[in-house]
């Protein structure tokens, strides 16, 4: 099984990116599944190797987390003073914003979904393209960002140094620079480095709670490995840490949206490379209950859609109902908490 860190080529293609490369992988992690599945034994995370616990807890700053935090709520981030990053984020659900496409603080509807901001810790790159490899980076991509927040750093920063708790919070947490772009990217990332939904039952389940999963879950599990989804949803965050076409036994990249003139092309938009065609980053499965509509542009409204067409477009099947409902069973295994708080309310309403 291939770790984060040999998601991608040395010339940062991705990694399976040919129907050959996948089928055959997809074979080597037993494609060929017995139709009624069957229940695995509870066990620790050492025998689960493609799927990791996440941790309770991540080494992240203090003061300059709370700095972030303050920042992630601060609409004077953006150059109207009209959005902030929850905006897009909210972490009162599954840390996306509910909507098939991200939209403006003025309602114009943006090319693609809110990816989730939750566990954005273990991922290796950012955005559904990869445009981005460290959330500090990300960050700058999106306040720069003429469609979303906007902003200009010399203004940005004039706006941070005329609050006084801005000024003395920064002096404390960065004693050498103060208020400096990259101290302002250093918080805002540390903080959504804090972000993280850790206790999910499945994580207990692999620490080796017989209980903690249902029979049905359980199953649903066992199909989920038997039918191979663990080679692209892997790791500590189930899926993030490398990229993938999407559409190996189908072409999927006709536009959804009435809206969109052309289709999107995924990292080809980024890298240019014709093996990057309709390849996107795989996303993390952690809290998928929460986090619909599915996929880069909203395509699937609920978790049975997603399942469905990952099987018939990424694994050239058409599974049965049940086993689909087994599947969502266990993917609804994977939402965590938060601060100590389940993380089980519903997407919010569109704004």
């Amino acid at each position: 099984m291939r770790r984060a860190s040999e998601s991608k080529t040395g010339d940062g293609r991705p990694a399976f990116g040919s129907r050959r490369a996948l089928a055959a992988l997809l074979l080597a992690a037993g494609l060929a599944f017995a139709q009624h599945a069957p229940v695995p034994p509870a066990t620790d995370a050492a025998n689960h190797e493609a799927l990791v616990p996440l941790p309770p807890a991540i080494a992240v700053d203090p003061a300059q987390t709370a700095i972030g935090e303050r920042l992630f709520r601060d609409p004077r981030l953006s150059q109207n003073r009209d959005m902030a990053c929850t905006a897009c984020h909210y972490l009162e659900s599954g840390g996306g914003d509910g909507l098939p496409f991200a939209k403006t603080a003025d309602g114009a509807i943006l090319a693609r979904n809110s990816p989730t901001i939750f566990n954005v810790a273990f991922n290796f790159a950012y955005n559904w393209d990869g445009v981005a490899d460290t959330l500090e980076a990300h960050a700058d991509r999106l306040l720069l960002n003429p469609k979303i927040m906007r902003a200009d750093w010399p203004e940005l920063l004039a706006r941070l140094k005329d609050d006084a708790e801005y000024v003395r919070a920064f002096a404390a947490a960065y004693p050498e620079g103060g208020i400096t772009k990259s101290n302002v990217l250093s918080a805002l990332a540390s903080y959504e480095r804090s972000l993280i939904t850790p206790d999910a039952r499945f994580d207990r389940y692999l620490r080796g709670e017989a209980n903690a999963l249902t029979v049905a879950e359980r199953q649903g599990y066992a199909l989920f490995t038997g039918y191979g989804c663990v080679a692209c949803h892997q790791g500590v965050n189930i899926g993030g840490n490398m990229y993938q076409k999407f559409g190996v036994f189908e072409d999927v990249l006709t536009p959804v949206s009435q809206d969109a003139a052309t289709a999107d092309l995924g990292r080809f938009n980024v890298t240019q490379v014709e093996r990057d065609r309709g390849v996107f980053r795989v996303p993390s499965l952690r809290n998928v209950a929460l986090t619909a509509p599915y996929f880069h542009d909203g395509r699937a409204a609920t978790l049975e859609d997603a399942v469905k067409t990952m099987a018939r477009v990424q694994l050239g099947k058409t599974l049965p109902p049940e086993e689909i409902n087994l599947i969502v069973q266990f993917l609804r295994s994977l939402t965590g908490e938060y601060q100590g708080r389940p993380l089980a309310a519903p997407a919010p309403e569109p704004r």
